[in-house]
């Protein structure tokens, strides 16, 4: 029940058809007994940044979660951001502070990175390709650098936005060995779909499935289906793989204390979720 005493949480992104984060957040919350909502905000490029800032000027609103396509925007409209979001180059997360300040934060890859290492598959030595160097795809690449990978390939079809996460990792990480330019899965332990691909009918696969090994680990960011094509292709050939709403799962712990909620257990988080596709 929404009350007049109820904590608004922005869900900003667009087009907001495949979000999935209100039927996790919101039951549990009612579970909790806690007064608060998260509700999806569908915002176009064009006028994110004159909606953020009114947005922000409501009394009742404690934070937004941010997605797609506004994670690397969101950057520069912020007071302050995190050392992890200014690595990843991207926002997922916005505080207001009790000063009136906005403040930012970035979850998704150490969401992303928990989920994979939690079925078993270990990223401290590894070769990742991560394709699609947008805010998500960013913020994954830069968690997997900090979990240990050997080596990361970024492919995105802007080239200016992977040589620009690559120079950040190789900041940041010296050791790692950075490539860029190539979408050829052969030859790598975990592939990721960090791109749009998967959320319209019809889309191409984000890789030649035919050239991903039957050992390899494919994880996946779309979430309008719980299995997309990538990843049916990919258990069809054996693979491990996870599903985008699993790195959901991992990360919304981090956001409620974020958002000064409490402690809260991905298996709790599932329990009571009520997730529609």
């Amino acid at each position: 029940m929404i009350s007049g005493k109820t904590t608004l949480i922005a869900h900003l992104g667009y087009p907001t058809e495949a979000f999935k984060a209100p039927m996790i957040y919101n039951p549990w919350f009612d579970k909790q007994g806690i007064d608060a909502v998260v509700v999806p905000m569908g915002v176009k490029p064009d006028t994110y940044a004159t909606v953020l800032r009114s947005l922000f000027q409501l009394t009742n609103i404690r934070g937004a979660l941010v997605t797609m396509p506004h994670k690397i925007a969101t950057m520069a409209l912020m007071d302050e951001v995190t050392p992890t979001a200014r690595i990843a180059g991207a926002c997922n997360a916005i505080l207001l502070r009790p000063d009136g300040t906005l403040l930012g934060d970035q979850f998704d890859g150490a969401g992303f990175v928990r989920g994979v290492e939690r079925k078993g598959r270990l990223f401290k030595g590894t070769r990742v390709l991560v394709s699609g160097t947008g805010g998500v795809g960013s913020a994954i690449a830069a968690s997997i650098a900090t979990a240990g990978a050997a080596e990361i390939m970024l492919f995105d079809t802007s080239d200016a936005s992977a040589q620009a996460l690559a120079g950040r990792l190789r900041e940041h990480h010296p050791s790692l060995t950075v490539r860029t330019g190539s979408k050829d899965p052969a030859g790598f332990d975990v592939v990721v779909n960090a791109t749009p691909l998967g959320m319209k009918d019809g889309d191409p696969l984000p890789f030649d499935v035919d050239r991903i090994a039957p050992d390899t680990f494919v994880g996946e960011v779309v979430m309008k289906s719980e299995y997309t094509p990538l990843l049916h292709a990919a258990k069809a050939k054996g693979c491990a793989v996870q599903v985008g709403t699993d790195m959901l799962f991992e990360m919304i712990p981090a956001y409620l204390e974020f958002f000064g909620f409490g402690p809260a257990s991905p298996d709790e988080l599932r329990a009571t979720a009520q997730l529609r596709y």
